[in-house]
């Protein structure tokens, strides 16, 4: 009677220890989890993205591409490579991203323009303007460095941590701040809200649908819960774009030889695809 007394006060100190660790999580390590859960989970990862670009008179436009993405083990870096393929003013242009992970250290940015044959650096600056006409800014793609921003709690509900992220360097930005609501669960930002000066919301991103995806890492079955559809709106042009994401795979062994300017002008076979 004595040992079944003690497991359940056992059992019910596990239940209070783990609700208290996870209630008391800080700002910097909920933001931590979400960077990680929108933009490194698994080794590498590939597929299509369909772009509907929707302007304030209702006119749509389309951009389809292939993208690929691969971690650097031990750091915080990555690689990002996207093909455009739709429509055909724009076939074959490439973005490509040498992203270090580290404040202090910009990321490297090539554009590929195929009917100049001409390879541009894109400066830090331009980080933050639109991703090939759409809503989606070039920063929102590759993600913005969690250490670039104050990041601070304002509310916790039964679904999300509400975080408050205001830049370091407010020089470098258009914003004065932005809300994440971030998912309990899976810690991916369910909506992401950028203000201006006195609290004006201009531009919103919302995950509008989200898969698990199955995949295997280091010899285990892995769930990655994955955003497949996403919305961004720019509140003063009055714009929309929706972003869905196909043919999904992670952990498929992408070179590291791809990301290279050899591979710019003659993308890897499968990204043609």
């Amino acid at each position: 009677m004595k040992k079944e007394i003690l497991s359940i006060a056992v059992f019910i100190l596990l239940i209070f220890t783990s609700a208290s660790y996870s209630a008391g999580l800080t700002a910097d390590e909920i933001v931590k989890k979400a960077t990680h859960a929108s933009l490194y989970q698994g080794k590498d990862i590939k597929g299509k993205i369909s772009i509907e670009i929707t302007d304030s008179l209702g006119r749509k436009r389309s951009r389809v591409l292939n993208m690929m993405r691969k971690n650097v083990p031990g750091s915080d870096a990555q690689k990002y490579f996207v093909l455009f393929l739709r429509p055909a003013d724009i076939k074959k242009m490439v973005f490509m991203v040498l992203k270090h992970g580290v404040p202090e250290q910009d990321d490297d940015r090539w554009l590929y323009m195929p009917g100049l044959d001409l390879v541009k650096r894109i400066a830090a600056s331009d980080k933050r303007t639109s991703f090939a006409g759409s809503d989606f800014l070039y920063e929102d793609i590759s993600g913005r460095n969690p250490m670039e921003d104050i990041h601070t709690l304002v509310e916790t509900t039964d679904k999300y941590y509400l975080i408050k992220s205001t830049p370091l360097k407010p020089e470098r930005v258009e914003f004065e701040y932005y809300n994440a609501y971030i998912d309990k669960n899976t810690f991916i930002p369910l909506k992401i809200e950028y203000f201006k000066q006195n609290s004006r919301l201009y531009r919103t991103i919302k995950a509008e649908k989200i898969e698990n995806l199955i995949s295997v890492e280091n010899g285990m079955e892995v769930t990655y819960p994955t955003v497949i559809l996403s919305i961004a709106q720019d509140i003063e042009n009055r714009s929309t774009s929706k972003m869905k994401l196909e043919n999904i795979e992670y952990n498929s062994g992408i070179k590291d030889e791809y990301f290279s300017e050899r591979y710019l002008r003659r993308p890897p076979k499968m990204l043609l695809r």
